[in-house]
């Protein structure tokens, strides 16, 4: 294990990162000062920003479905605490943002190298109180595990399939 973010480890299976930034700001507002530099005061604690990038080869290592179960995960907007493969745990955070560039591409379109990055922002919430959040563990780790990702991507797309039939029977109606 590389890396957790709640209940999504970061492993050789599910979505090995390659590279790690971490950027933390510390807010010093200037004010003007005639004839002289800007005094600055020391406000508090800025921004902590975790960046993971890397790439994925599906028939290799790392898997497709991950990508979607953190975009899942971000769609709550909720704060994920976010723990080292040493046991580390630096804190809460929300997934901000994450791009996807597929190469290598089959003649069905399936890529053969997904890059990937992901940016995660700091939270102030408690690490103890998400811990009481998380309700079933069970059912979290289910809908997080690659089989648990995968039959929810095969019923969404069963589902997108039968909106499909019953809208495209709709518009064979109006004809």
């Amino acid at each position: 294990m590389m890396m957790a973010l709640g209940m999504f480890v970061f492993s050789l299976p599910t979505l090995a990162y390659q590279e790690l930034q971490r950027k933390t700001d510390w807010k010093h507002p200037s004010t003007s000062r005639v004839g002289a530099r800007n005094a600055r005061q020391f406000t508090g604690k800025g921004d902590d920003t975790i960046t993971l990038s890397g790439w994925i080869a599906p028939e290799l290592t790392g898997s497709v479905y991950s990508l979607d179960a953190l975009r899942l995960m971000g769609d709550t907007g909720k704060s994920w605490i976010l723990i080292a493969g040493t046991g580390r745990i630096l804190g809460s955070y929300v997934i901000t943002g994450m791009t996807e560039g597929r190469t290598v591409l089959a003649q069905d379109g399936d890529a053969g190298k997904i890059e990937f990055s992901i940016t995660l922002e700091r939270t102030d919430e408690s690490v103890l109180g998400l811990l009481n959040t998380l309700g079933d563990l069970g059912s979290i780790k289910n809908m997080l595990s690659l089989e648990g990702i995968s039959n929810s991507a095969s019923n969404a797309m069963n589902a997108g399939l039968s909106t499909f039939d019953n809208v495209a029977g709709s518009v064979g109606s109006l004809f």
